[in-house]
């Protein structure tokens, strides 16, 4: 494997527009609003024998089969506690809708590229493969998610 098939791509050359934003635990990410279909509350899940522990089970959205990726899991978070249901924000990938568990949903914001960076060096290598930049905003960085990496399951996994 190359270095090059393991680093994230960044593009800056789009590196302004609006981001659907949300938190998992005390990190604070964006995804392209293009890429959001919808965003729900907590839906009944259908587990999937076997499948990869990222994997909470799949959705049925209006007669589509969604699976559902828990991004505590994904990025090696501790569980979560407290009783506050999570949400679900289905991205559209180039392979269909998944979506996204995360603690809780946030605003629309518009981004300017004055303000938009690299992910830092030091952000945990779990988080930092899924991240295609950062937004230094007053109170904390918005980090731009990558929703194709994000639900790539071969990314991050330990060989």
């Amino acid at each position: 494997m190359t270095t090059e098939t393991m680093t994230p791509k960044f593009d800056l050359a789009q590196t302004s527009g609006q981001f659907s934003t949300f938190y998992v635990g005390d990190l604070y990410f964006g995804v392209d609003v293009l890429h959001v279909q919808e965003v729900l509350c907590f839906q009944p899940m259908t587990p999937v024998p076997q499948a990869p522990e990222v994997i909470e089970g799949l959705i049925n959205l209006r007669g589509q089969i969604v699976t559902a990726i828990d991004m505590r899991r994904r990025l090696r978070l501790p569980a979560r506690t407290g009783c506050q249901a999570r949400m679900n924000i289905v991205v559209r990938t180039v392979d269909g809708a998944v979506s996204l568990l995360v603690d809780e949903i946030g605003d629309v914001l518009d981004m300017d590229a004055s303000i938009y960076e690299r992910p830092p060096e030091n952000l945990d290598s779990s988080a930092k493969e899924l991240i295609r930049g950062v937004y230094k905003l007053k109170d904390r960085l918005l980090l731009v998610l990558d929703e194709e990496r994000s639900v790539d399951l071969a990314v991050g996994r330990v060989s």
